[in-house]
Parts: C-alpha cells; structure tokens; sequence
C-alpha cells in the first residue's frame, strides 16, 4: 500500500500556459499521458459511501486496477491510501489489497460492480525538487463524463514524492506569486459521482470532527480545524454564483466555528497562531455576518411586518431597500472570494495547521473536560442573572452559549450519547430562542439604517412588541438546559 499526500489546486486554461514557463520548471524535462479511467460501485453506490474507490486505468497500452480510500481533505490537501497492480479491464482482482478488511468487503461486492463514470484527460508531469523535497507536479486536462454529461478538468496535482508536507505548500505559495491557482476540495471521482446522480449543488453543513481519544489535543484541533476549512470551502462556489442564502449562512457558521475553535484550544496552541488566526479570518467573517443581516431580515422578519401592515408605504419600501441592501452585501463576499488574497490565504492557514506540534503531551479527555466546564461557567454566570441583563449583556449571553454549543460539537465523539442528545437539544432549543432576540436587536439596527432613521412609530413597535415577547420566553428555555445532565461529567 502507498500513502499519496496530494494538494489539488483548480486553475484557467491561461495558466496552464503560463505554467509551462515558471522559473521553478526551467530545465525540467516534461512527461506526457493520456489517461483513461472508468470507475466502479455498486448500483446503491456503496463504495461511494465508504469514501472508496474502484477504477481500471488504461494508461498507455497498459490497464492498471486501482483502490483508493480517501481522508477528508481541506485547504485542498488530501491524504489518500491506495492500492495499484497491472489488470485485465473488467476483472477484478483485489489480492493486492493488503488491508484485510476493506479486501474482503471488496470480494463480496464484486459481482455488484457496475461503470459509473469516466475520466479522459491528459496529464503532464514534472518531477520537481523543492527544500528538502521531490514533490510530482501534474497538470490534467480533459473532462468527466457520466450518462452522457460532461464536466471539464483543468488543475494541478502536486503529490509528495519525498520529503516533507510544508515543501509542499511552500512550492504553491511560489507558484501563487504569478499564478491564479485555488485550493481544490472535490476529486475527479466525487465530481464524476455528482454528475452520475445529476445531483443540484446545495449548500454543505458542517459534520462531526474525526476524534478519539488516543489523539492530542492538538491533533483534535488539527482536525477539527481542517474541518470547519472543508465546510467552508464546499460552498464556496455558491457564495460566488448562487442567491440561495444558505450559501451565506453556511459558510458563516463554518468561520463562526472555526475562530470558535482557535480560541477553545488556545491552551495548547502557539501564541503567535492564535494571535494571527484568530484575527486573519474577521475581515470575511464581518461580510457574511452583514450579509446573513439583510438576509433574514428580508426572508425571516420583514413577512410579517408585512404582512400586519399591508398598506403601510414604509414595509414597501422596507421590503426594497432590504432586498437591494442584500444583494450588494452578497456581491462584496463574492468578490472578496474572488480575490487572489482569499485561495492565498486557504494555503496559508492549512499549512500551518499541518506545521502545528504537541509541546507537552496532553490527554484529550482531560483537556476536552476542562474546557467544557469553562465555557459552561462563563455561560451560566450570565444565565443566572438573564432578569437583569442589559441588551448588552444579552447579547454577551447568547455568544457564550454559542461557543459552549460549538465545544460540546467539536467533542461529541468523547462523550456519552445518552446525555450528549439531550443536552443538545436543550442548548440548541435556548441558542435558537437568543438568536431571535438577537435578530430582532439587529432589526432595529438595519430598519432604521434602510429608512435613514425616518421614525415609522407603528413598525418599531411591532418590532419591540415581538422583542418583549420573545425576552419573556428565555426563563424557560434556561430552566430546560439547566436540567440537563452535564454529558462531560
């Protein structure tokens, strides 16, 4: 079995050409294939589901039988296993997997096995010394094609050879001085999988972190990190060509956790990191939280305003001015993704993600407590005065309850799921309920900013009306979460 370290990066037909000239491929000697795949799985897609597959490769006159199983990738960096030996197309011989497990789960399938896509492309590929490293540069271009659709190929593989994961990154910061080139998360097989179930983009939603506790605390933030870099990543194409505004949402939460993440594992992190990291990320951070602003106000509080005051000239022109005040906050997180300084910075944070180290060994069931029973000091310490809390503090409240909520996310698979689900949902149910006040307060903000502080008397009244209401539901939703069982207990 081979381990690949690969980092993928999407580029223009352009850049293909100004790559053949880089400084860094100056004397190197090109090779050229054509490279034909079909790819394999069962007709429920199992294989798919395992993150496995299944492919014959015709490369050259040669046919090449190929397994893979797949890590999840950020910053466009996946680690992958695979398992490669001369074939016959069409028969399917896995003696060469020499994980026992995954071979006898591949036996059993094989007479399920059908085609369900293509790839055809041709690569070039240089073999390129970079630091202490041997790092293989290949440039695909073709398309992938299932039932008849087809899809383009045009990217960058750099696969680690030898020698070490930073050369890597330190080879594309090069490359990006001259290049347009975006970190990459989906694979020809993912995109070719998409295109057999025809399958709409739609937005991503965070998934639970890869823990156990064997790792150290700081391989848990490794992961959880590179996690919330993933969900992030996977709508970023909708931030760009989509109006849906879960687009939006989604990729707010994703940076919402991951500066979340930063600062819960502080403790264990460098100082320098934590400092720049936690800093790095606000500017875009900042324009999805004004633009997810305009967004519920426009599809969440405005209807109703709306809808009770039906002949009211102002909820017209509220519903206008939203509407126009959204769509420009949108266009600014769309070309702030566009900009060279955004795939720069997904390079730059993910190696050093990857560059972190343990200074002191930690376990993580240990840490994981510790901080559990922080965050939730510092959320009931306002909890228990909520009666008393300016708007101020409210908002206060609602963000630690936020992060404790992120916390006890990151750490679910150390923790026992017959107290975690129910906790959960408790602190769900009170972080929804703060979140509608929350909305409300940004109301008044964004109501006064569209109609230039014009009073409208009988809309900020409904407004603070449904505020009032929605303050007076808290004690309840704090008294349910209060009753929980501490799952880190």
């Amino acid at each position: 079995m081979a381990t690949e370290i690969e980092l993928k990066l999407q580029l223009t037909p352009q850049a293909v050409r100004q790559l053949a000239a880089h400084p860094l491929l100056t004397g190197l000697k090109p090779q050229r294939q054509h490279l034909l795949n079909t790819y394999f799985d069962t007709a429920n897609l199992e294989l798919h589901g395992y993150r496995i597959a299944v492919r014959f490769r015709k490369k050259g006159w040669q046919w090449l039988l190929t397994v893979k199983s797949a890590e999840p990738a950020s910053g466009g960096l996946a680690l992958r296993s695979e398992w490669e030996t001369p074939a016959h197309p069409g028969h399917f011989d896995f003696s060469h997997v020499d994980d026992p497990e995954l071979r006898s789960f591949l036996d059993r399938a094989v007479t399920q096995l059908q085609p369900v896509f293509t790839t055809d492309f041709r690569r070039t590929i240089w073999q390129v010394p970079f630091g202490e490293s041997r790092i293989e540069m290949a440039v695909d271009r073709g398309y992938v094609e299932s039932n008849g659709r087809k899809s383009p190929i045009c990217e960058i593989e750099l696969e680690l050879l030898s020698g070490r994961i930073d050369d890597i990154f330190g080879l594309t910061r090069q490359l990006q001085d001259t290049l347009d080139l975006r970190p990459s998360i989906a694979s020809k097989a993912e995109r070719g999988y998409a295109l057999f179930a025809n399958a709409p983009d739609t937005p991503f939603r965070a998934k639970a972190a890869i823990l156990d506790a064997s790792l150290t605390p700081v391989a848990a933030f490794r992961n959880i990190a590179l996690g919330c870099l993933e969900h992030f990543q996977r709508n970023e194409r909708g931030l760009i060509t989509s109006d849906d505004p879960e687009y939006v949402h989604q990729a707010r939460v994703a940076l919402r956790r991951l500066r979340s993440a930063i600062k819960l594992f502080a403790p264990v992190l460098p100082g320098d990191f934590v400092s720049a990291y936690g800093q790095t990320w606000r500017t875009l951070a900042t324009a999805l939280g004004e633009t997810r602003n305009w967004d519920v106000f426009v599809g969440e509080t405005l209807p109703p305003i709306v809808a009770a005051f039906p002949h009211h000239r102002d909820a017209t022109r509220l519903k206008k001015e939203g509407l126009r005040r959204a769509r420009l906050a949108r266009a600014a997180v769309a070309h702030m993704v566009a900009l060279p300084e955004y795939p720069r910075l997904i390079v730059e944070f993910t190696a050093a993600v990857y560059a972190l180290q343990d200074v002191l060994p930690q376990d993580l069931n240990s840490f994981a407590r510790q901080r559990l029973k922080t965050r939730a000091r510092q959320a009931r310490r306002l909890a228990e005065r909520h009666a008393e809390l300016t708007p101020a503090e409210r908002h206060r409240m609602r963000i630690c309850f936020k992060k404790l909520r992120y916390a006890v996310e990151f750490f679910s698979p150390l923790l026992p799921p017959k107290r975690l689900k129910p906790y959960l949902q408790a602190l769900s149910h009170l972080q929804d309920e703060l979140g509608l006040i929350n909305d409300h307060v940004t109301a008044q903000t964004l109501l006064d900013e569209a109609l230039q502080n014009r009073p409208v008397g009988p809309i900020h009244g409904w407004i603070a009306g449904r505020h009032a209401l929605l303050v007076g539901e808290i004690p309840e939703a704090l008294e349910s979460w209060w009753e929980q069982k501490c799952p880190w207990k």
